[in-house]
């Protein structure tokens, strides 16, 4: 356990910086998630409208610096290409 005024603090902001971590993984992962399975049961339409929220959240992590910049692009990219190929 942390002894010093810092340690303790420090890990104060460890715990809710994980807490919000894996909060935004779960989240990252769901929506990538959901759309694979719209687009795999052929429900096109509705893979174009869900698509907005899907670039919306990648966007998102890559502005906080969750993922870099260069991931959320190719994320994007394969994505789309993978409901243009449907």
């Amino acid at each position: 356990m942390p002894i010093t005024k810092s340690a303790i603090k420090a890990l104060r902001q460890a715990k809710s910086r994980r807490a919000r971590n894996l909060a935004r993984d779960k989240k990252l992962k769901s929506v990538i998630k959901s759309f694979k399975n719209l687009v795999k049961e052929k429900k096109i339409e509705e893979a174009k409208k869900y698509f907005q929220t899907l670039q919306k959240t990648i966007d998102k992590m890559a502005k906080v610096n969750f993922i870099k910049k260069n991931k959320a692009s190719r994320l994007k990219s394969r994505l789309s290409k993978l409901l243009k190929n449907k």
